[in-house]
């Protein structure tokens, strides 16, 4: 397995770099009020691939901050399991069977 992984690694990289040598030609990014940036093509996927990873963990930083907060201001994982463990009440038996009357109606739909 490890080495279907390594020649499946190898496989992307090559058709990467075939890729890369391919489109040496150059192209022109217009931006505006007439600026442009003329570059090799792999080059400018490679910026916008990086300017899209930049934007998409700028999208989520938000959400990452809220959720550390969050995890911030719980109780230890240790607090936790001590309390919870002298107050917490035995557990119901489970019965030991279940019939087909005890389930609840499925209701089908036909197509």
């Amino acid at each position: 397995m490890k080495y279907l992984l390594w020649l499946l690694k190898a496989a992307i990289f090559f058709t990467l770099f075939a890729f890369a040598l391919n489109n040496q030609h150059d192209a022109t990014v217009y931006f505006f009020f007439g600026t442009h940036w003329r570059a090799p093509l792999v080059l400018v996927v490679l910026a916008a691939f990086a300017g899209g990873l930049v934007v998409g963990a700028l999208g989520m930083l938000p959400g990452w901050w809220k959720h550390r907060t969050a995890a911030a201001q719980l109780p230890s994982a240790s607090d936790t399991s001590a309390a919870t463990a002298s107050t917490a009440a035995p557990a119901p038996a489970a019965p030991s069977s279940i019939s087909a009357t005890d389930l609840p109606a499925v209701r089908q739909h036909g197509l």
